[in-house]
């Protein structure tokens, strides 16, 4: 029998240069990711009986009406002692979260940093250019209340910003991405196997790759294929290219770059472009010139993939969309919102996509079943904390053929 219970956090996998946790550290991190779960799951149900039995009909009672719009419910339910309550809890675990990471780093900055310069100066996988600087959207908060966010150093080379964000990700998910993180580039890996099997990209282009939890197993999928990882942030990338050489990945370059500008790489260079979990942090205006620019840099019969959470439209329920719309106001997420309010195939169609050659499509993690058997979230979503994605994407059309035709989507 599954256990209902998330991992232990002594189930994470170590590599080489990951800071390690001590007994007490590890504890924490255990409280955090329980604490997590129980918020979700068990606490998190009286959001709901809260809004059908005391807020909406408290709206209804003053407007005549229900409410129209997740800001509607949004403003309501803020005056709920419940939901404030419950929002109060849920902000302070990733608080923890993050202070307990940060104090597990710094507590071991000195090894970290120079067993990280050591494998950079051997493996050869980095590539920064300070030329780079870091986009508003990146700086204006520290993102998932990080400390730095993802580009902060407590000095020159350091790396303490991605090493906590290593350290932590598998408290904050439960261990749905598996011993390594990397449940999310492992899927990618099984779904592109599953729609199109003889598919062998040469040219891999993973766009906002933090450390490379996703595109390391991208390259590992496809090993005769050239992975680059770009990144803005100069210390998740001297990170990620150490981890990577540390796990034995060579085929994989970690290059600092902003995506609104992929000059320096050609028209129809890459065979796939890809992101993950990462539009979310881009502004409105950023995200159409990102996605402009994955389409130039693609070949025909290319693949454009962005794995995201489901876009808000009539079909999502008011309530729900108010529930997944909590990080942009309360998890230091704020273009969150906005960005699962666009209309994703109209900034597609802009940018050269044509509608035909568009698809959605679901992606799930792939756990590490040997040690957690089934996603610890079963079939359930969670307003978007389970490891269940949607996934936009678009066959490039050749210059003579038609892509929707000659790929199944």
């Amino acid at each position: 029998m599954t256990s209902p219970l998330p991992p232990p956090y002594t189930a994470l996998q170590r590599h080489a240069v990951m800071p390690q946790a001590s007994h007490d550290e590890a504890a924490r991190f255990n409280f955090v990711t329980h604490f997590n779960r129980y918020l979700a799951a068990d606490l998190g149900a009286g959001n709901r009986l809260a809004y059908e039995t005391r807020v909406k009909p408290a709206f209804r009672a003053v407007h005549g009406r229900d409410p129209v719009s997740r800001e509607e419910i949004r403003v309501a339910m803020n005056e709920d002692p419940w939901h404030r309550t419950w929002s109060a809890l849920k902000r302070n675990t990733m608080e923890m979260r993050q202070q307990n990471g940060r104090q597990l780093v710094l507590r071991q900055i000195d090894e970290t940093d120079a067993k990280v310069a050591a494998c950079n100066a051997q493996a050869g996988l980095l590539e920064l250019d300070p030329a780079i600087s870091q986009p508003e959207y990146v700086t204006c908060v520290d993102i998932h209340c990080q400390p730095g966010s993802y580009h902060g150093e407590e000095r020159p080379g350091d790396v303490s910003v991605a090493a906590n964000y290593d350290v932590g990700l598998f408290a904050t998910t439960g261990g749905a991405l598996g011993s390594l993180n990397n449940g999310g580039g492992r899927a990618l890996v099984e779904w592109a196997r599953a729609n199109r099997p003889d598919w062998r990209p040469e040219r891999i282009l993973d766009v906002g790759c933090t450390v490379g939890h996703n595109a390391v197993p991208l390259a590992q999928g496809f090993p005769e294929a050239e992975v680059t990882a770009i990144d803005t942030a100069a210390p998740v990338l001297r990170y990620g290219a150490a981890r990577a050489a540390a796990l034995g990945v060579g085929n994989i370059r970690f290059v600092q770059a902003n995506a609104e500008d992929l000059s320096r790489f050609p028209d129809d260079h890459f065979d796939w472009v890809q992101t993950t979990m990462f539009l979310h942090e881009t502004s409105a205006a950023a995200m159409p010139r990102i996605i402009a620019e994955c389409c130039r840099v693609l070949k025909p019969g290319g693949l454009m993939l962005h794995v995201e959470q489901p876009q808000y439209g009539p079909e999502m329920p008011l309530f729900e969309q108010f529930m997944r719309d909590w990080d942009a106001y309360n998890n230091n997420e704020p273009f969150w919102s906005a960005m699962h309010g666009i209309d994703m195939a109209k900034v597609m169609a802009e940018a050269g996509f044509p509608e035909t050659e568009q698809f959605v499509t679901g992606v799930r993690s792939v756990p590490d079943k040997a040690l957690f058997g089934a996603s610890p979230d079963g079939e359930q979503e969670d307003y978007g904390r389970a490891a269940i994605w949607n996934a936009y994407g678009a066959w490039k059309p050749p210059v003579s053929v038609n892509a929707g035709q000659e790929i199944p989507a």
